[in-house]
């Protein structure tokens, strides 16, 4: 698929870049994306993906844009309060890039139908704010064979990691799943809402700018996936810090013994599965 001499214009500082040239400019050009959630963090992926050529982006999340998103959800604007998330975001993708194609999904995955909707792209981005939701799309992407690319934050803290559990590792045994790093569902209320404990702004701007940087990488396949690595950023020390994730022989999903081999809604209650 040849790019127009708007695209080329458009991506020239992409284009001389060895490691995304033409062939790789394309390659974005016929990827397709789902993003889950356009809010914190969605706002900069989602900005970043389509400013970078990513052909298709599907978007999913059930929320209306309200006065206090915009602290620190840069996607929407004053004069879209309540507006469908969704919608508002893909009036900026939009504006934003025109060669970008948006898919608005304005309703929750759910486990009846993430299957469905994670099978229709390459590769998921979550940046939700809420467990069940996490290890909902990190269980579906695992049986859908889609590598997921998970980015969560805190008051002052953010982490980010790429899971591509359906792969090896270079000693044979799988990548990591979610489970892994988190084990089981933790009950509701052991970890506050951004509602309840609220969130410096400008945080979710940095990790969602480096969750987009990673989906890029793996679209284009360049330089080091963060699959087997956990990267956690300490705004207020300005500290970067990783650990390496390992598989799990004992999760219920990817281990030796699965009992996880469908979505079943009473998996992602608060407190379960």
């Amino acid at each position: 698929m040849a790019l127009s001499a708007d695209e080329i214009e458009r991506y020239a500082r992409h284009l001389v870049l060895h490691e995304v040239g033409g062939p790789g400019q394309t390659k974005l050009k016929l990827s397709r994306v789902l993003v889950v959630g356009a809010g914190g963090l969605g706002s900069p992926l989602l900005c970043y993906l389509a400013a970078a050529g990513v052909g298709t982006i599907g978007i999913i999340d059930n929320d209306t844009v309200s006065l206090s998103n915009l602290q620190r959800q840069i996607i929407h604007a004053t004069g879209r309060v309540g507006t469908a998330k969704t919608r508002s975001a893909r009036e900026t993708l939009e504006a934003l890039n025109p060669h970008t194609t948006v898919v608005e999904h304005n309703h929750r995955i759910t486990a009846e139908n993430a299957l469905d909707i994670i099978s229709g792209y390459d590769l998921v981005a979550d940046g939700c704010d809420n467990f069940p939701t996490r290890y909902l799309v990190s269980d579906a992407c695992y049986l859908a064979r889609k590598t997921l690319v998970s980015a969560a934050v805190g008051q002052f803290d953010g982490q980010l990691s790429t899971f591509k559990p359906h792969e090896s590792s270079p000693d044979g045994t799988p990548w990591p799943t979610y489970r892994c790093l988190m084990g089981e569902l933790p009950p509701r209320g052991l970890f506050p809402a951004c509602e309840e404990a609220g969130v410096l702004g400008a945080l979710p701007g940095i990790i969602g700018s480096m969750q987009a940087m990673e989906v890029i990488k793996e679209l284009l396949g360049i330089g080091d996936s963060l699959v087997g690595r956990l990267i956690m950023y300490d705004a207020l020390a300005c500290r970067f810090y990783e650990t390496r994730l390992a598989w799990n022989p004992d999760n219920p999903l990817s281990g030796r013994d699965p009992v996880i081999t469908s979505l079943r809604a009473e998996n992602y209650r608060d407190g379960q599965g």
